[in-house]
């Protein structure tokens, strides 16, 4: 159980501080600040987590690295499921908290849907998302299982190394898709989003799902074979 509530928490506060900054600075490519600000505040809440609740749950705080993980045999079927429910949960709580601050202190939200992704940058092509994000979820899962590998030498410079490689993939999708590269990630503020009133992010959310885990399983897959 402990595990479980170290990734809800995880999530949640990925969540707060990636889609809160997204949701203050804006994500507009003619001032590409909002594009680093935004990268290093979901890199660095990875970092963040990594040496506060690695030690506890592995940090995963993301359903695609379980999914991973799972398939790479570090963890079991009926643990991955927790997982998930789990980062889900921490997911819409992160959202449910965003979501009261800006309102309670009057701030504007700066993507207008509570940090949620989208496929404005791909021309609102459906296919040309899911490739952004199978690949962006490919390469940040690859880094992540071979950085934790128990043949790794990267010794306690891991969550260092998984931080900047979120920061890496957001730095090219967030023009594209916003970046998820984690379902519990897009799930949660679209669901937050819809009950105050804006539906709209719910009708691609099954890109940021079904991309990411297709991207993870290729990882697993890729890594495997490789290691072997």
């Amino acid at each position: 159980m402990k595990k479980y509530i170290a990734e809800a928490i995880g999530t949640a506060v990925l969540v707060i501080l990636g889609c809160g900054t997204a949701m203050l600075v804006g994500c507009d490519a003619a001032a590409g600040g909002g594009y680093i600000l935004t990268a290093l505040a979901f890199g660095l809440s990875i970092v963040c987590m990594a040496y506060s609740i690695g030690n506890i749950s592995g940090c995963h705080i993301n359903p695609a690295v379980s999914l991973g993980v799972l398939m790479t045999g570090g963890m079991k079927l009926n643990e991955f499921i927790g997982y998930v429910i789990s980062q889900c949960a921490g997911a819409l709580c992160g959202s449910a908290l965003l979501s009261l601050i800006f309102k309670t202190g009057n701030v504007t939200d700066m993507t207008g849907g509570l940090g949620t992704n989208g496929l404005a940058g791909v021309g609102e092509n459906a296919l040309a998302g899911l490739l952004v994000e199978i690949v962006l979820t490919f390469i940040f899962v690859i880094c992540i299982l071979g950085v934790t590998s128990a043949k790794a030498k990267h010794g306690s410079f891991a969550g260092l190394v998984i931080g900047l490689a979120l920061v890496g993939v957001h730095i090219l999708g967030i023009g594209l898709t916003g970046t998820s590269v984690n379902p519990a990630r897009s799930v949660g503020p679209a669901i937050v989003a819809a009950i105050g009133g804006n539906t709209a992010p719910l009708a691609s959310v099954w890109v940021f799902i079904v991309g990411p885990f297709v991207g993870a399983a290729l990882a697993a897959v890729t890594y495997r074979a490789l290691e072997k």
